[in-house]
C-alpha cells in the first residue's frame, strides 16, 4: 500500500509537470522565473515546498532525534526569523529588483569579478543542497521498498532532475503548491496517532532521556550558533527565495506571499518537532536520520503511514528540482553569458537551460559520497552560501558604504574559511565552520570597505539601493 501511494504520488507530479510544461513553458523566461507571473498562494507553496526540503524532514529530525525538540527548536529557528526579516526588509526590494540570479544583484554594486566568483560559491552550495535531497529521497524509496540505499538514491536522482528540466520554474512552482497542500494535511494528519502512543506531549517529553529534556541537548552554546546559523544566514540570502519573489506579480505579491510562507513554516516545523522527538521515544535504536520515515513506516497505519512517507517524498523532490533549477540560472546568466561573454539565440537558450539542469543533477550525485551524514552535508552546504554570500547580499541592498573591494573581499573569505574549516582543519572543537567563516566575511567586509570608501562610491550606492526600492 506504502508503495502505490508513494508511486502514484510521483506519477502523478510527473505527469502533471509534464502538462504544466507544454501549456505554460514557452521561453527561458518562463524556465527560469515562471514569467514572473506567480500569484500569492502558488508563491507561499512553493517557497514552503522549496525551503522545507529533505534538510528538515531528514537533517533536522536527525538532530531534534539526537538532542532533543528543545535544541530542536533553536535548530529550526532561523527559518521563521528569516522569513519575518524577508517580509518587512527584502521581499518587495527584490521583486522590484527582478533579475534571474543573486550575483546579477551582487553585480550592480561590487562588479563583474564579484558576479562570477559568487556565482561559483553558489553552485558549490547548491550542488551540495540538491545532493543530500538524492540521498533523502534514497532513504525514502530503501526504507518503503527494500531495495539497496544507493539504488534508491539513483533513482530519487533522476526523478528530481526529469522534473527540474522538463518545466522550469513554472512547472516546479505550481507542483509545489499542491505537494505544500499534501504535506501539511499529511503532518497534521499524523500527530494525534503519534502522541495517542506515547501519552500526549508531555508524555513524551517525561519519556526522552534526561539529556535530551534540556534547552541545550547537551550541545554548548557555541555549537548551538553553529547549528542555528547556516539555515538562518542561508535563508536570508538564498538565491531560490529570491528568484521566487521575482517571479511574483508584483512587490504586493511577494509581501503576501512571505506571511503565507511564514505560517506554513512554521506549522511544518512544529510537527517534525514533535514526530522526531516522538521517534525517539517509540524506535530508541533506529538510525536517527531516519526518524519521521521509520515512525511512519512503523508506527501509523498503512493508509496514513504511506501518506507521510509519500509527503516525505514530496519535501525532498521539491526542494531538489528547485535547487537544481537556481544553479543552472547560475551556469546560463553568470557564468556563460557575463562571465565567458557568450550569448544564446533565445530559440536556442531553453535548451541550453536543460542541458544545465541534467549537467549539475550528475555533480550533486558524485557529491553526495562525500560526506558521512545528511547533516554534515547539510551544514556545509549552507555555511558555503550563508558565510561567502549573505553578508555581501544583504550589504549591497542596504548599506551605502560596501564597496566593490569590501564586498568581493568578503564572498572569496567566507568561501575560503569555509573550506580551510571544514576540509583542512577537519573542524576544531567539533564546531561547525560558520562560526569561523562568518565572522572572517563580515570583518573583510566591513574594515576592506571602509579602508577603500569614496564619496563616488557612497553617491552609486545611494543610487543602487534606491533603485531596488
Amino acid at each position: 500500500m506504502q508503495i502505490v501511494i508513494i508511486a502514484a504520488y510521483l506519477l502523478f507530479v510527473c505527469v502533471f509537470g509534464v502538462y504544466i510544461m507544454r501549456k505554460l513553458v514557452k521561453d527561458s523566461d518562463d524556465f527560469m522565473v515562471a514569467g514572473r507571473s506567480l500569484s500569492k498562494a502558488v508563491l507561499a507553496g512553493t517557497l514552503l515546498a522549496t525551503f522545507v526540503g529533505s534538510g528538515t524532514i531528514v537533517g533536522g529530525a536527525s538532530f531534534v532525534f539526537q538532542y532533543g525538540p528543545f535544541a530542536g527548536i533553536f535548530f529550526f529557528l532561523g527559518t521563521p526569523i528569516g522569513v519575518l526579516i524577508l517580509y518587512f526588509w527584502l521581499a518587495d526590494k527584490v521583486r522590484v529588483a527582478a533579475r534571474y540570479t543573486v550575483p546579477e544583484i551582487l553585480e550592480i554594486r561590487y562588479g563583474k569579478a564579484a558576479r562570477a566568483v559568487s556565482a561559483l560559491i553558489i553552485l558549490f552550495a547548491f550542488i551540495g543542497i540538491t545532493s543530500y535531497q538524492f540521498i533523502g529521497g534514497g532513504k525514502v524509496l530503501h526504507i518503503t521498498t527494500g531495495i539497496p540505499e544507493w539504488q534508491a538514491t539513483l533513482i530519487a536522482a533522476a526523478i528530481i532532475i526529469f522534473l527540474a528540466t522538463i518545466g522550469g520554474l513554472v512547472s516546479v512552482a505550481y507542483t509545489d503548491f499542491i505537494s505544500a497542500i499534501f504535506i501539511l494535511v499529511s503532518l497534521i494528519a499524523a500527530v494525534p496517532l503519534i502522541l495517542s502512543q506515547t501519552g500526549g506531549l508531555d508524555g513524551m517529553v517525561a519519556a526522552l532521556p534526561e539529556a535530551k529534556q534540556t534547552l541545550t541537548g547537551g550541545l554548548t552554546l557555541p555549537q548551538m550558533l553553529g547549528y542555528f546559523l547556516p539555515l538562518f544566514l542561508l535563508l536570508l540570502g538564498d538565491q531560490n527565495v529570491y528568484q521566487r519573489f521575482s517571479a511574483a506579480e508584483n512587490p504586493k505579491t511577494a509581501r503576501i506571499a512571505a506571511i503565507g510562507f511564514f505560517v506554513g513554516s512554521v506549522l511544518t516545523i512544529g510537527i517534525i518537532l514533535v514526530l522526531a522527538a516522538s521517534a525517539a521515544v517509540l524506535l530508541p535504536e533506529i538510525d536517527p536520520a531516519t526518524a519521521v520515515l521509520s515512525l511512519a513506516n512503523q508506527k501509523l497505519p498503512v493508509l496514513l503511514g504511506g501518506m507521510l512517507l509519500a509527503a516525505a517524498v514530496a519535501i525532498i523532490i521539491t526542494t531538489g528540482n528547485s535547487y537544481l533549477l537556481s544553479a543552472s540560472a547560475n551556469v546560463m546568466y553568470d557564468l556563460h553569458g557575463s562571465l565567458m561573454g557568450r550569448t544564446v539565440a533565445p530559440e536556442r537558450r531553453l535548451m541550453f537551460d536543460r542541458l544545465a539542469v541534467v549537467g549539475l543533477g550528475v555533480l550533486a550525485y558524485a557529491l553526495g559520497t562525500f560526506f558521512p551524514t545528511i547533516l554534515a552535508l547539510q551544514m556545509y552546504s549552507y555555511t558555503m552560501y550563508g558565510a561567502a554570500i549573505t553578508p555581501a547580499l544583504l550589504a549591497a541592498l542596504v548599506w551605502r558604504k560596501a564597496t566593490p573591494a569590501g564586498g568581493l573581499s568578503a564572498i572569496l573569505t567566507g568561501g575560503v574559511a569555509t573550506l580551510v574549516w571544514e576540509l583542512a582543519l577537519g573542524k576544531p572543537l567539533g564546531w561547525n565552520s560558520v562560526l569561523f567563516a562568518l565572522p572572517c566575511s563580515v570583518a573583510v567586509l566591513v574594515i576592506v570597505s571602509l579602508a577603500t570608501a569614496t564619496r563616488e562610491n557612497e553617491e552609486r550606492a545611494t543610487r543602487a539601493i534606491a533603485g531596488a526600492r
